[in-house]
């Protein structure tokens, strides 16, 4: 289903730790912000580019730095870092703005662009104030390891970048690829998913990642967090859009994984450190989730999911929309019936994404190793119970117990919850 574009609480330890270091001078920022200038040195350190204009940080461990090196920003990222921190200055208006000429004019010229610029933020220009918090948001980046990149620089997503408002920076913890957005696939559903709908989620990114495709979600509960967990199991890589500061992690319980998935991909977020979650920003990480990719598939939705958000913020942008159908009695299967309904790709798994995406992949399930009948009987994508188990395999309850607990410390099945096993 496509549709043109339009045009018109405290972070969780083991997410943010970073190696302990030395104490180190902030930098001084060159007022030109044409050179980088570290307190004591000169500019031009370490990762500047010739003819870009820098500005120094200190050198963050976390990006791969060595101590006592300076890291750089691109002047016009700390333009719209700037820009992006002031009140009432949202991505479209940011867009507004520039159309205008460069921003450091406009930052040095508040008073010419008034019309745009509220009161509060152009007290905060002319007072310094906007400067001095975006120097303030750079320290904090470089102590918790996350680097800032603005809409100009190369590794930007690009198919986000051209989404009808994109984030001018995005802060990321893990590493980004501009290119691979077209080789990347949102997979989104319900935050209360069903054992059946995790499991195809996890399975459908496991495949998927396995393949080469960049698995892009939200790290909330449910479908998401499976789709991540799929995507690592698949050794591919996988990225994860916060509603949220990137010091304010959402949910808490998902620090674990969001560090597996900082290894392994990125941790990014549009909003800056200390910005709570909260229900007004998850539309808005959804459009980020929508047009980081081709694509999105929607693995389970009720009728009113932050999902469907997400899936129509991939129509206006001309983005693929498939949805896994359910059945009509599930709660969690009346979104994504109603996406079938309105002209969405069904997905039954990896194999419909590729065909649906124009990809050639090969998808093959797992044979039963001969050791095992219950093997053979279990599905990765489609849980079992315990009754449906004895009756399909003819055992005792205690047998079927018995080998269950075995396969399980073999890692060849996984326990789910209400007493449902699924195969590796």
């Amino acid at each position: 289903m496509r549709q043109a574009p339009r045009k018109a609480r405290a972070m969780p330890r083991d997410f943010l730790t970073i190696a302990a270091r030395s104490r180190r001078a902030a930098p001084v920022l060159s007022k030109r912000m044409d050179r980088a200038v570290p307190r004591g040195g000169q500019g031009g350190g370490p990762g500047a580019v010739r003819g870009v204009p820098t500005i120094s940080t200190p050198a963050g461990r976390g990006r791969g730095v060595a101590e006592g090196e300076s890291t750089m920003i691109a002047a016009s990222t700390f333009d719209l870092l700037t820009l992006a921190l002031l009140p009432g200055i949202g991505p479209r208006r940011t867009a507004e703005l520039r159309e205008r000429g460069p921003l450091a004019g406009l930052l040095a010229r508040p008073g010419e662009h008034a019309d745009l610029l509220g009161e509060e933020a152009l007290r905060q220009l002319r007072a310094g104030e906007a400067r001095r918090c975006a120097e303030a948001q750079l320290q904090q980046a470089d102590r918790l390891g996350v680097r800032i990149v603005g809409l100009d620089e190369a590794d930007y997503p690009g198919r986000l970048r051209h989404i009808y408002d994109p984030p001018p920076v995005l802060y990321v913890r893990g590493s980004l690829e501009g290119t691979e957005g077209e080789l990347s696939l949102a997979v989104v559903g319900s935050r209360a998913a069903s054992p059946a709908g995790g499991a195809l989620a996890r399975q459908l990114s496991r495949e998927l990642a396995a393949a080469g495709i960049v698995i892009v979600s939200g790290l909330a509960r449910g479908i998401d967090s499976e789709a991540h967990r799929g995507a690592l199991e698949g050794g591919g890589r996988t990225v994860a859009v916060l509603g949220s500061g990137l010091d304010r992690l959402y949910p808490p319980e998902n620090a674990g994984l969001a560090a597996r998935i900082a290894q392994a991909g990125a941790v990014v977020s549009e909003f800056p450190f200390g910005t709570e979650a909260c229900p007004g920003h998850f539309p808005r990480r959804n459009r980020i989730i929508a047009g980081w990719g081709r694509g999105v598939v929607v693995v389970e939705a009720a009728a009113r999911s932050g999902a469907l958000v997400t899936a129509r913020c991939a129509l206006d942008e001309g983005r693929e929309v498939m949805a896994v159908p359910g059945h009509p009695s599930q709660p969690g299967a009346e979104g994504t019936n109603q996406l079938l309904r309105d002209g969405a790709a069904l997905v039954r798994g990896a194999a419909d994404v590729a065909a649906e995406l124009g990809l050639v992949m090969r998808v093959t399930e797992p044979g039963p190793t001969g050791a095992d009948d219950l093997t053979a009987l279990l599905r990765a994508d489609a849980p079992l119970g315990l009754d449906e188990l004895q009756a399909r395999s003819g055992r005792s309850p205690a047998d079927l117990l018995a080998c269950l607990a075995r396969l399980e410390l073999e890692a060849r099945v996984r326990r789910l919850p209400g007493g449902l096993f699924v195969r590796r």
